[in-house]
C-alpha cells in the first residue's frame, strides 16, 4: 500500500525599508529515496524571480533566489506531489540482542564508515549527565526506542521557549522545547553511546494528531550494524515511517535549515511560515 501526498510550503517576508537585494536558499524538497518518490515539484516568488536550483552539502537539491530590484515584501510558494511507501520498519531491524552487533558497532570499520555522525556538535554535545542509561543486555533498536519513550514522557512539546541555538544545558533545565530541540538531544545522548546519528529535516503529516509546528519537522536517523539508517521521532514517540517524508540530513539543524539567506535593509522585518500536508490513500 502506498501514500499519495501533497505538500504545500509558503513564505513571506516583509520589510520596514525597502532592501535593495538578497540571497535565498530553501531547502524544502522532499528526498528521493527507497520510500518515497517525487513525482513534482514547482516552486513561485510573487516578484517572479528566476529560480536556481543547486546542490548542498549533503548533496541535497536546493532552490536559490536573487533578487536584483527592489521589494518591501515578497512571497513564496512551493507545491510537491509525493509518492509514500507504507513498509513495516520492525521488519527490517535486529530486534534480538546480539553480541555481534555491539562488537561491529564498536569495531573501527564501523566507525570509520560512519565517522561524521559520530562527531559532536555545539547543538548536540552534553555538558551534564542525564538519567537515561543504555541497556547492554537488550539490542541497540530496543535502547533507541527506550530513548524515544523516555524523552517523550520528561520533556513538554512548547513552542516559543527555545530558538535554533538554545543548547541542550537549557532544554534539560526548562524540559520543553520543540522538534529540533528533542532530535538534538536524542542525537547527543546516541553518540555517547556509540551509535551514529543524525538529524534529519522534513514533514510530518499531523492529521493523526502528533506533535509538530507549522513549518518543518525533525527527526533522528540513526545508523545500526546489519539495518542501516532508521528513523525516530522523540516529538512523538514513534519509529518514522509512511507519516515522515524526508528533506535532508546533516550533523544538526545548522546542516539542514529550511531557509538561510542574506538580505541587505534597515529597519524591522517580519517573516511568516506556513506548511500544509494532506494524503490520500492510493486506491
Amino acid at each position: 500500500m502506498n501514500l499519495d501526498y501533497n505538500i504545500r510550503y509558503t513564505a513571506k517576508n516583509t520589510y520596514e525599508n525597502k532592501a535593495s537585494s538578497a540571497l535565498w536558499q530553501f531547502l524544502i524538497i522532499p528526498e528521493n529515496n527507497e520510500s518515497q518518490e517525487l513525482l513534482q515539484d514547482d516552486f513561485t516568488n510573487s516578484l517572479n524571480i528566476p529560480v536556481e536550483r543547486s546542490i548542498n552539502g549533503y548533496d541535497f537539491p536546493t532552490y536559490r533566489i536573487r533578487p536584483k530590484q527592489t521589494f518591501e515584501e515578497i512571497e513564496f510558494t512551493a507545491d510537491f506531489k509525493l509518492i509514500k511507501k507504507v513498509e513495516n520498519i520492525f521488519e527490517k531491524v535486529s530486534q534480538e540482542f546480539s553480541e555481534k552487533e555491539y562488537e561491529e558497532l564498536n569495531s573501527l570499520k564501523f566507525k570509520a564508515e560512519n565517522d561524521v555522525f559520530l562527531r559532536y556538535t555545539d547543538l548536540t554535545t552534553l555538558h551534564q549527565e542525564v538519567d537515561f542509561k543504555f541497556d547492554k543486555s537488550i539490542s541497540l533498536f530496543q535502547n533507541l526506542q527506550e530513548l524515544n519513550s523516555w524523552i517523550k514522557k520528561e520533556f513538554i512539546f512548547k513552542t516559543n521557549v527555545t530558538d535554533i541555538d538554545t543548547d541542550l544545558s537549557h532544554i534539560l533545565e526548562i524540559k520543553q522545547g520543540v522538534c529540533q530541540d528533542f532530535t538534538h538531544l536524542f542525537i547527543a545522548i546516541a553518540k555517547q553511546f556509540g551509535i551514529p546519528s543524525r538529524y534529519v529535516s522534513g514533514y510530518l503529516h499531523q492529521g493523526n494528531g502528533y506533535f509538530g509546528d507549522s513549518q518543518m519537522h525533525a527527526w533522528v536517523e540513526c545508523c545500526l550494524p546489519n539495518s542501516g539508517w532508521i528513523g525516530f521521532d522523540p516529538t512523538n514517540n514513534l519509529i518514522a515511517a509512511e507519516n515522515h517524508i524526508k528533506v535532508a540530513h546533516g550533523k544538526d539543524y545548522s546542516d539542514c535549515p529550511p531557509l538561510k539567506g542574506v538580505v541587505f535593509s534597515s529597519g524591522k522585518n517580519e517573516t511568516e511560515y506556513t506548511v500544509q500536508v494532506s494524503s490520500q490513500q492510493q486506491q
